[in-house]
């Protein structure tokens, strides 16, 4: 299985795991990779990204949290594809009604409402689905058309760590990695390059824009940027590349 796209063409690769409307940084590896991994297989973390992030309101920043259902839940074995979603109570209403409230002043609000508001009117059972989904649909929302997505369950592949990964790019026919900085605490650099894989560290230095509510933060979710810029969000993620 190969994502190569000729001789001599380099395929660069992302290996992420699903998260709930990422921030900016995630979309900017998004762009930045000829392929990008949901990576589903691995273990879910609780207290992760994967089922929340966070939006600015009047009363400061606020944790848009997806409920899950704890039944079948396993610490240590639970893989994130596995995980499904609660709906027992009304999470997704009111998660749109936060956003409305939040957000419903911004310059390009009524532009994207019909997206977003699409969100939270699906009724998937597993979480991966949702998130995955909802993820490359801002993707391309953004204007990232060249970028070709996967799933890690879909290649089936075993080991650990860095053999995993090389693993991965193998089946994707890459040859150049891109990860966050925080990997260089696990990843085996030498192996890596012995493999004839090069290797790119992000680094998430962004422009600052104006919020609805200040003070400015980075830290949120790409929904804030793209309900303030519009159109010209991208500008503020990978510039004018």
């Amino acid at each position: 299985m190969s994502a190569g796209g000729g001789t001599g063409t380099s395929v660069k690769c992302v290996i992420l795991q699903p998260s709930y409307i990422p921030w900016r940084g995630y979309f900017h590896q998004i762009h930045k990779a000829n392929v990008f991994m949901f990576f589903d297989d691995v273990q879910y973390d609780q207290r992760g990204w994967r089922n929340r992030n966070r939006v600015k309101t009047a009363k400061g920043v606020q944790w848009l949290t997806v409920p899950v259902l704890k039944r079948g839940l396993r610490a240590e074995q639970t893989p994130i594809r596995d995980v499904r979603m609660c709906w027992d109570r009304p999470w997704a209403h009111s998660h749109w009604t936060t956003l409305l409230h939040a957000y419903g002043r911004a310059p390009y609000f009524k532009k994207y409402a019909p997206l977003v508001e699409s969100f939270y009117r699906r009724r998937d059972e597993f979480l991966a689905d949702f998130t995955i989904d909802t993820t490359v649909a801002l993707a391309r929302e953004l204007g990232i058309q060249h970028t070709r997505f996967l799933r890690s369950t879909e290649l089936k592949v075993s080991g650990t760590k860095t053999d995993r990964l090389l693993a991965l790019l193998s089946e994707v026919g890459a040859d150049h990695y891109i990860s966050g900085p925080s990997a260089r605490d696990y990843i085996d650099e030498e192996k890596v390059r012995a493999a004839g894989v090069t290797l790119e560290y992000m680094s998430y230095e962004y422009p600052a824009y104006e919020q609805l509510h200040p003070p400015y933060d980075p830290y949120v979710s790409l929904l804030d940027l793209l309900f303030m810029k519009g159109p010209e969000a991208p500008r503020y993620i990978w510039g004018d590349e």
